[in-house]
């Protein structure tokens, strides 16, 4: 007899799937474009390579960190 249930085991995010416009990306669902089960609202959430391209691993929080952003702040607007 068992005392504990198997956890969830969440599916692995595809980092490059083989067709991303079939399928909503907004949960853990993965549900079909024209089935959405969720009620995630009325259009399906789309992949990451479709909004960013081919390299949006190499955009965002996970990037690589080898070139950071400009220390520049100086404003246009400002009082000399």
């Amino acid at each position: 007899m068992a005392l504990f249930a198997r956890p969830f085991v969440k599916p692995k995010f595809p980092i490059h799937p083989g067709h991303p416009e079939r399928i909503c990306w907004g949960c853990e669902h993965f549900c079909p474009a024209d089935d959405m089960r969720c009620g995630n609202g009325t259009e399906r959430a789309q992949h990451p390579i479709e909004l960013w391209g081919e390299g949006w691993t190499q955009i965002g929080l996970d990037a690589d960190r080898g070139n950071p952003p400009s220390a520049d702040t100086s404003s246009p607007n400002a009082a000399d």
